[in-house]
């Protein structure tokens, strides 16, 4: 097989493939950026006195939108400020939503990584590098993410500190006896690729310790009426086509604390147990 050499082109110094042009294809695809299942809410919104915000884009099935600041060449400082200022004015004008702002650019330096790497922890900054690739058919664009958002810490750091409670605290308070039960289900799963798992009864969840130590690759919820599992994995392409094929009922991901979320029933667990098992243990082979 031969090698064919790539030929990179800078998209700044293009008379044909500009902004204009990168904005357009986005616009039609934004699932080229690699940040999920996302759609496009609006283009080049305009906010008054601040200039205009190149996308609005929005979680297909949930509650995250992302404010995208497109530039060709390398980053620069007005780029931050742009980027960061779009992000606080729609946070601030819809709360009800998870923001997250976005750099695209040609060059992002190491110079640019340590500033916004300050502000990420306080402020969700995702940082992508757009290459152009011209081939005989016209020019592909590659999304490279440099920088991406900081997750809080596990559940697990403070577990020594946490709230503890005791089993009849779910029975009777959060849950129910039922519902209880259907956590043990997930503890007769864990064990069956971490035999020593034991369940911890904390005042918001119920976790799980293996061979000793607290090891949250699985919390669980009982409530009233199921159970709410939540199995922490990144949301990828790979994860999200075993879940959509599994008919499991899926909540909202939790990119806060990176979870992907279920509602289940005992129904549920029968019949979707094998899946169950399958996310379980790559969260907890993440965790080792």
């Amino acid at each position: 097989m031969n090698h064919i050499k790539l030929k990179k082109v800078s998209l700044k110094n293009h008379s044909q493939y500009n902004e204009r042009w990168l904005h357009d294809v986005i616009g039609e695809d934004p699932s080229i950026l690699g940040i999920g299942d996302v759609v496009v809410k609006d283009r080049e919104r305009v906010h008054v006195g601040a200039g205009r915000l190149d996308l609005l884009l929005q979680d297909a099935d949930g509650y995250g939108r992302y404010e995208v600041e497109i530039q060709l060449g390398p980053t620069d400082e007005s780029h931050i400020i742009r980027t960061i200022e779009y992000w606080d004015i729609e946070r601030r004008r819809y709360p009800q939503y998870d923001h997250t702002a976005v750099i695209v650019a040609e060059d992002i330096t190491s110079r640019f990584l340590n500033v916004i790497g300050l502000f990420n922890g306080f402020i969700p900054i995702m940082a992508l590098q757009v290459s152009a690739i011209e081939t005989t058919d016209g020019v592909g664009l590659h999304f490279t993410k440099v920088l991406d958002t900081v997750r809080l810490g596990l559940l697990d750091e403070d577990e020594e500190t946490a709230e503890l409670t005791d089993r009849n605290y779910w029975e009777s308070i959060r849950g129910t006896g039922k519902t209880v039960k259907l956590a043990d289900s997930m503890l007769d799963i864990a064990r069956e690729f971490a035999p020593s798992a034991e369940q911890s009864y904390n005042k918001y969840y119920i976790g799980f310790w293996v061979e000793g130590k607290a090891c949250n690759f699985a919390i669980c919820r009982p409530q009233k009426n199921a159970l709410r599992l939540e199995i922490r994995l990144p949301k990828e392409t790979e994860y999200d086509q075993i879940i959509s094929q599994s008919g499991l009922d899926v909540l909202d991901y939790d990119k806060r604390w990176g979870n992907y979320k279920f509602r289940l029933s005992l129904e549920d667990i029968e019949k979707h147990r094998d899946t169950i098992k399958n996310l379980m243990l790559r969260a907890y082979n993440l965790r080792k």
